[in-house]
């Protein structure tokens, strides 16, 4: 086997068992696995579904708390009554009266209910909180869904984007191997020299390695998706390559409703409701607390036997009793030190902040919109232009083709126009993938990435 075809055969034969593998993942299908698995996305849904049970009625304080108690006591004694200088009724002196083994038992009891009628609105005002909180969460949540789809957008095009370089560099591997053949004929009838097939391998070995060193990249790519998407490392797949802009138009009509569906201005405005109602909670310690409360008891005694000074022996008693109770109870703090009053204006000085944060949060969105839309348009004109580059290079190779296989040309300047074509194809690539994920990022910022069709 010549050195030719060897470097063939290795460049090529693990392509082709990776690609008869290898099946199409697409836009959707990607999109779909990293919303099921991605770690971080998973995380933040756990963050929301704490926030749910936070904001639950079972967290509000608005349900009363009921608490039973329950206790019981044994003892067993043993008892010696002596009765000194005391006679019975006949003359006889009174013998000592002894009680063994003489039980008791006691048992009690009891339910107590508690329940705030009123605590100056801080419950009412606290549950609204936490259901603000519950929706700052999901915000939170929808922010790390977007920016883990621009994670994953960015890997998945730059797959696609070695894909479509590998593809070119095969084409050129090939150009190169068939330039040696035509080299070692024309060498054999004398139409050339040994100088213009040691050229012609050089450009091969090159191409070989630009095609090596781009596989690599590619199965790094891929393994970085498969991290994003939580998958085995080593999935192997192909990537749909095919782009499709949106009209300008409609992502102006995003724009001019970015404000209202930014998700960072959205949370800006979840944090000044939150504040808002911490406002009212410190509010509700200037009012009093009233407090019902209700219990049920129950006893029950059973006494030992006892000895009396009539020389008998009085047997156990066993009692039992019942009781229920209700009361209600206004507590009003008049003079707190002054904590109430601090509470309620620095929780003023926080909403007023954020109030200013808002309003700079909306600035700064406005202004990366606007630069986001200009490198967007920037691309896609650089896009066209690389795509009227590729189709001027490719007649211009043609033609070069043309004349080399004539002779008009030299091999050298057969190679440069070959240069020429495979770097118009890969800045193609560049220039469409670059265009596209700055469109992505432009819709991040209107609000509309997680709402459009890929």
């Amino acid at each position: 086997m010549s050195k030719v075809r060897f470097i063939i055969l290795l460049v090529f034969l693990p392509v082709c068992v990776i690609f008869a593998q290898e099946k199409t993942l697409s836009k959707e299908e990607a999109v779909i696995k990293a919303l099921e698995n991605n770690y971080g996305i998973e995380i933040a849904k756990g963050q929301v579904d704490i926030a749910e049970n936070n904001a639950s009625i079972l967290n509000s304080g608005y349900l009363p708390t009921l608490n039973g108690t329950a206790g019981a006591t044994y003892n067993t004694n043993n008892t010696t009554t002596e009765f000194p200088g005391q006679f019975n009724d006949d003359g006889s002196s009174r013998s000592n009266i002894e009680i063994d083994n003489a039980e008791s038992q006691r048992y009690n009891a009891a339910l107590n209910l508690n329940y705030t009628l009123f605590d100056g609105m801080g419950r009412f005002y606290n549950y609204k909180r936490l259901k603000e909180q519950y929706n700052l969460s999901t915000l939170q949540a929808r922010e790390t869904i977007e920016n883990t789809m621009i994670q994953m957008f960015s890997v998945y095009f730059e797959i696609a984007r070695l894909t479509e370089n590998k593809n070119v560099q095969k084409q050129a591997l090939e150009i190169s191997t068939d330039r040696i053949q035509r080299s070692e004929y024309a060498f054999e009838y004398g139409q050339n020299t040994k100088l213009d097939i040691l050229n012609a391998q050089v450009d091969m070995t090159n191409d070989s390695i630009n095609l090596l060193n781009t596989e690599q990249q590619l199965a790094n790519a891929k393994r970085d998706l498969n991290v994003v998407l939580n998958q085995d490392l080593n999935s192997q797949y192909a990537v749909d390559t095919t782009i499709v802009f949106l009209p300008k138009f409609q992502i102006v009509e995003y724009m001019d409703q970015a404000i209202t569906n930014n998700v960072a201005v959205l949370q800006t405005e979840s944090n000044l409701s939150i504040n808002d109602y911490d406002i009212k909670v410190s509010k509700s310690g200037y009012l009093p607390t009233l407090n019902l409360t209700g219990s049920y008891g129950w006893n029950r005694n059973q006494n030992a036997p006892s000895a009396f000074l009539t020389g008998a022996v009085f047997p156990g008693t066993n009692s039992i009793a019942n009781s229920v109770s209700l009361g209600a109870s206004l507590t009003w703090n008049l003079f707190d030190g002054g904590s109430t009053t601090v509470g309620v204006k620095n929780a003023k000085i926080t909403y007023a902040n954020q109030e200013l944060l808002r309003k700079q949060i909306e600035l700064e969105v406005n202004r990366d919109m606007q630069n986001a839309m200009a490198l967007y348009e920037n691309l896609l004109k650089i896009y066209q232009i690389q795509e009227q580059n590729v189709f001027t290079n490719q007649n211009n190779f043609e033609r070069s083709k043309e004349q080399f296989q004539i002779g008009s040309i030299t091999s050298i300047e057969f190679r440069q126009a070959q240069i020429n074509l495979l770097n118009a194809q890969t800045n193609k690539n560049l220039a469409k993938y670059d265009a596209k994920l700055a469109e992505l990022q432009l819709l991040q910022l209107t609000g509309q990435l997680l709402n459009i069709e890929l």
